[in-house]
């Protein structure tokens, strides 16, 4: 079966990689080191690689949400006694620069190689680790092929099965089977997620460790970001529309304007999931007539008066958060569906609006709405959410305290994922 990925993976390349490499050059041009993802490194990089002393483990996220789970992974996993040395590889730009700045000193930071049996092998020749962790649904078919044919321990940590990913793994079983198989322990956020794996594949060692982001930390440096730059001074209210998507920025924008007839102290902050399409939400906050400022290149558009910031910057998702009064998470409204993290802005003490897709985040949104901890709500509903949060000043601080509190009393996953992952660590050294 892997000889037949492997086969048919160069032909599906062929098509994949013009798109892909437009879509960094989009975000910012490709880097001098993504070749890497072809596991081609530069001497710089091998030798930094080289002087990696001692035994290693390979972590593997994926975008800015898994990395920012493996940073704390890692230091936790430092803190204990695995004595281990840390290679942690990401899939994109923007996880590779949060990586890079955060793990300085603690790991060496690549470009995962794309899954070709040829170019994995390579890469793990180069960084030659005695475990590979792979972060939450990253499960690729030559990755752990090869791993496992290098004699390589493999943990699926902070593992989750959503329900579109659940329905395609049953129906290509055969295929997903035998590589999930190889797997020596999947530690599990849910026992809903634990069950899933189980079907799929019965022999696999399944814990249920809980979700690790319940232990996610704040960022410590204090942000210099400034709302009166941008909007003036004023007894401002702030909305602020995380990691929106497609459809979702029009939706908001028009509700917003709405809004404005009743309240005139209320100022829009939008964060896009993906920089590169601002474009696009310009002409939507034109055609509605909503002056803006892009904080990219700080140009404005409209009267003096600002009444949107379009965000579309990396890395401060975060500091505008912790601005805002309410926080509406994306990703589940205007037809998109799974939803983001919630878990940060609720750690933040937040009034959450969230759509009621978040099939990525079935256990925290469950115990978020059973608490009375977030709004989930239709598109349709969005609006009357708002309009209730800016009249009810009690109401936000009620719902961001709940919010919180329910993230601290689910902490422990990253301590619990890390004794399992010291079990892994002991079975291999007296397997040796």
């Amino acid at each position: 079966m892997i000889f037949l990925y492997n086969l048919i993976f160069p032909i599906v390349l062929l098509f994949y990689l013009p798109g892909n490499i437009y879509k960094y050059l989009k975000r910012g041009g490709v880097k001098k080191n993504y070749l890497e993802r072809f596991a081609i490194f530069s001497e710089d990089k091998k030798r930094e690689l080289d002087n990696i002393k001692g035994r290693r483990i390979w972590i593997h996220a994926v975008s800015v949400g898994e990395t920012q789970l493996a940073i704390d992974f890692i230091k936790a996993l430092a803190k204990s006694d695995t004595a281990y040395n840390f290679i942690i590889s990401t899939t994109t730009t923007t996880g590779q620069e949060l990586a890079v700045n955060k793990l300085k000193n603690l790991a060496a930071v690549i470009f995962c190689p794309l899954d070709y049996f040829l170019f994995v092998r390579k890469t793990i020749n180069l960084i030659n680790p005695e475990i590979l962790i792979i972060i939450e649904t990253e499960l690729w078919p030559s990755m752990i092929y090869e791993a496992h044919r290098k004699a390589i321990r493999i943990a699926q940590v902070n593992a989750r099965i959503s329900d579109r990913s659940f329905k395609m793994y049953k129906i290509f079983s055969c295929f997903v089977k035998p590589f999930v198989s190889l797997i020596n322990v999947s530690c599990a956020q849910t026992q809903t997620d634990a069950q899933r794996l189980n079907l799929i594949c019965p022999s696999l060692n399944i814990v249920e460790t809980g979700n690790m982001k319940f232990d996610q930390s704040l960022p410590e440096e204090i942000s210099d970001i400034c709302l009166e730059e941008f909007f003036g001074k004023g007894s401002f209210i702030y909305i602020i529309g995380a990691s929106t998507h497609p459809g979702e920025e029009k939706l908001i924008i028009g509700i917003y304007k709405k809004l404005l007839n009743d309240f005139n102290n209320l100022r829009l902050i939008l964060v896009p999931r993906h920089a590169e399409r601002a474009k696009d939400i310009l002409k939507e906050l034109k055609k509605a007539q909503i002056p803006y400022l892009r904080k990219s290149n700080n140009s404005k558009w409209g009267t003096d008066t600002i009444l949107c910031l379009l965000a579309d910057t990396t890395g401060e998702m975060h500091a505008l958060m912790q601005l805002s009064d309410i926080v509406i998470m994306c990703k589940s409204f205007a037809g998109n569906a799974g939803g983001h993290n919630i878990i940060e802005p609720a750690l933040l003490g937040k009034a959450i609006i969230t759509g009621r897709e978040l099939s990525n985040f079935r256990f925290v949104m469950k115990i978020m709405l059973d608490k009375n901890a977030i709004l989930g709500v239709t598109d349709n509903e969005i609006e009357d959410a708002i309009r209730k949060l800016i009249e009810n000043p009690a109401e936000r601080t009620k719902l961001g305290e709940t919010a919180k509190s329910i993230v601290l009393q689910n902490t422990g996953a990253i301590n619990r994922t890390v004794k399992e992952i010291e079990k892994l660590i002991k079975k291999h050294v007296s397997n040796k």
